[in-house]
């Protein structure tokens, strides 16, 4: 029986899977680079090349509406033939009729969470970076001007409570990508100012894990405002921190990052406490996850829509699940809105459509079992 029904869940599946593939990439791609072939002369080569690289992308999408697809397809068929009902009436169990679809869905998940993780973002970042050597236009992976990082940490007031101030502040105007010049870090505590560097440039040293100062002037503060002591120096080093250097060099997408490249960004924009970021980050890590478990659901619910007694083909199975996706997208998105804003925490906004779909597919279950 497992045999049969996974050889019954085969072909729709990857018919699926090219089917949402194509038109994904198609809508997201193919029609953008036919545009720059004509309108900026990108090489067909070239054009290829991004295409296949983007692929992978399209087709980690296209795995959970596959899955829903395949299950529903199939459970309709089988039901509709009167199948299940044979199957039934040899004692088996509908629990032990969805084991085959839900095994199938475990093996998509795996699939899906390799490809984002190990694949798609290699792959988008080499595309984006062949596009724009192919255009001409390949950007600087750092931030030229006006680089300015704050760093946070919580202080005892004077009334005993922790509150998160702003501790060093670290302005440079330009950066070659590996000297910065025209230097001003403030460093603050409790009491206020305590401390300003003004240096003409800055490097970091790799191999001391320190910074190192050239040209500049040191102002200690006294806590009424005034000067207590200004030192001319020609090359000093700080024990300060590289978040700067990490801040300065522009990041991957969020697409073209894996989960441990998005901890380590996360780690770096949570010292510069700026909030909309890092909420934003912390959903995009958590999507990661929940997207891939997607399949396993979508499998779930494709298999208990499918398995109840009516007449379902292969036209209608399209439509609905062409509806089911666009709902799941839908709450993916409210997820975003509800999370960007501090409504819902970062991990249920991003878990918000797969804790309604286990939650309507438990409800149906619930209900075809009784």
């Amino acid at each position: 029986m497992d045999r049969y029904l996974i050889a019954e869940l085969l072909p729709p599946f990857l018919f699926g899977v090219g089917l949402f593939s194509s038109v994904a990439v198609t809508i997201g791609t193919l029609f953008d680079l036919m545009r720059k072939i004509s309108d900026a002369g990108l090489a067909p080569a070239i054009a290829m090349k991004i295409f296949l690289l983007q692929l992978p992308y399209f087709v980690a999408f296209a795995l959970p509406a596959s899955m829903l697809l395949a299950t529903l397809i199939t459970y309709s068929r089988l039901s509709s033939d009167s199948e299940l009902i044979a199957l039934r009436s040899f004692g088996i169990h509908i629990y032990r009729l969805l084991m085959p679809a839900v095994c199938l869905g475990i093996v998509v998940t795996g699939t899906c969470f390799w490809l984002n993780e190990f694949v798609v973002p290699a792959a988008k970042y080499e595309a984006t970076q062949t596009l724009q050597i192919a255009l001409n236009r390949q950007q600087k992976d750092f931030q030229e001007s006006n680089i300015i990082y704050p760093e946070y940490n919580k202080v005892t007031q004077p009334d005993g409570r922790r509150k998160e101030v702003m501790t060093r502040l670290f302005y440079a105007e330009e950066f070659d990508g590996e000297r910065m010049r025209g230097l001003t870090v403030l460093e603050r505590s409790r009491s206020g100012v305590n401390g300003i560097v003004v240096s003409e440039s800055a490097v970091w040293n790799q191999a001391q894990n320190t910074w190192d100062f050239y040209n500049g002037t040191t102002y200690l503060v006294a806590p009424d405002g005034s000067y207590q002591h200004i030192m001319r120096f020609e090359h000093q080093q700080l024990q300060l921190p590289r978040a700067p250097l990490d801040f300065a060099r522009r990041g991957r997408d969020y697409a073209e990052m894996n989960i441990v490249q998005a901890l380590e960004e996360l780690k770096l924009i949570s010292l510069s406490n700026d909030s909309k970021k890092i909420r934003k980050l912390e959903i995009r890590i958590h999507q990661k996850i929940a997207l891939p478990f997607s399949c396993l659901i979508f499998g779930l619910v494709g298999s208990i829509l499918g398995i109840r007694p009516q007449r379902t083909n292969k036209a209608t199975g399209f439509g609905i699940s062409v509806l089911i996706i666009f709902a799941y997208y839908l709450l993916m998105t409210l997820g975003d809105v509800f999370g960007l804003g501090g409504i819902l925490p970062p991990e249920i906004a991003a878990w918000l459509p797969n804790i309604f779909g286990i939650t309507m597919g438990s409800w149906l279950l619930w209900r075809l079992a009784r």
